[in-house]
């Protein structure tokens, strides 16, 4: 019916429609794992800004008294 070139035709299609397929799925995951990162980073940087914005209306004593919470006895 196709003849040989008419399948080699086909399957070279299809071989190029499936790396086409294939390399597309990569892009759209690669971007949201990108999404993804910057979302986390975002909030990491939002939760900084509070705590920064937290001590900068603290005395240096007041800082000291809540750094001690959070970090480890002297030994």
């Amino acid at each position: 019916m196709f003849g040989a070139d008419g399948i080699l035709y086909l399957l070279g299609g299809a071989v190029i429609a499936a790396l086409i397929a294939f390399f597309k799925g990569r892009s759209i995951g690669a971007a949201s794992v990108q999404r993804k990162h910057d979302r986390e980073r975002l909030e990491a940087r939002s939760e900084a800004d509070k705590i920064d914005q937290a001590v900068a209306g603290m005395t240096d004593e007041e800082v000291l008294k809540e750094q001690a919470k959070w970090s480890r006895p002297k030994r």
